[in-house]
């Protein structure tokens, strides 16, 4: 079994070798490509593009031809999967597993964004997934956690989100989710309320359960 992974930033990788260890994936499930190129076009143009969304879509595509199942990593980005043409696997964008677990959890959920460029996106898909519940909604952009993250402080990034979190549970929220799969360490360190859902886990979940309903339909 083969899951490969689209991100935009190199970090991530170890992130999501984590939440495999979690899931008890083997070592050698999860393949990655990294293509920070993408993300760093998106921040200029002030959000994705089509133009990038396309590119972004050619790279899915590619990743579709040798794996049993493809993950989009950066929630900049995450709305390109709408134009992945038919592939032979599933290709998923994290988030969207994340905003339906989110969801379904009931009360207030507050989502988190660190970057400003995954506002928008993040937005539409954790909107739509809680119109489907009728939980409130509330999504709150981390200030000055991305200039932490691409100034290399991986600390001071994870701990101004963790801080954001215990604001958003003494705040009344139910459930925080992070809404970027960077954000993931984050979760550890939130004392204030139940330990936030984080995209790595929630987006490998989704990928064994559409890799397992393939073989399913194929068996039968």
């Amino acid at each position: 079994m083969i899951i490969a992974c689209l991100h935009t930033a190199d970090s991530n990788c170890a992130v999501f070798e984590a939440a495999a260890r979690i899931l008890g994936l083997p070592s050698d499930v999860l393949h990655h490509t990294v293509r920070p190129d993408l993300l760093e076009a998106a921040e200029r143009a002030g959000g994705l593009t089509d133009e990038i969304a396309r590119e972004t879509a050619v790279a899915l595509s590619a990743l579709a031809a040798r794996a049993d199942a493809v993950l989009l990593t950066c929630s900049t980005l995450g709305p390109s999967t709408a134009i992945v043409g038919q592939t032979p696997v599933p290709v998923l964008r994290i988030d969207a597993a994340l905003a339906e677990k989110a969801a379904a959890a009931g009360g207030k959920v507050v989502a988190l964004c660190a970057v400003e460029t995954t506002v928008v996106p993040t937005t539409a898909l954790f909107s739509a997934a809680a119109k489907r519940t009728g939980v409130a909604l509330e999504i709150r952009l981390v200030a000055g956690a991305w200039s932490s993250f691409r100034a290399g402080d991986r600390d001071g990034y994870l701990a101004a989100i963790a801080k954001a979190a215990d604001a958003s549970y003494d705040d009344g929220a139910a459930m925080v989710a992070l809404a970027q799969a960077s954000m993931a360490g984050a979760a550890d360190l939130v004392h204030r309320g139940p330990r936030p859902l984080t995209s790595p886990e929630a987006g490998l979940r989704a990928a064994l359960e559409r890799i397992a309903q393939r073989a399913s339909t194929v068996e039968e």
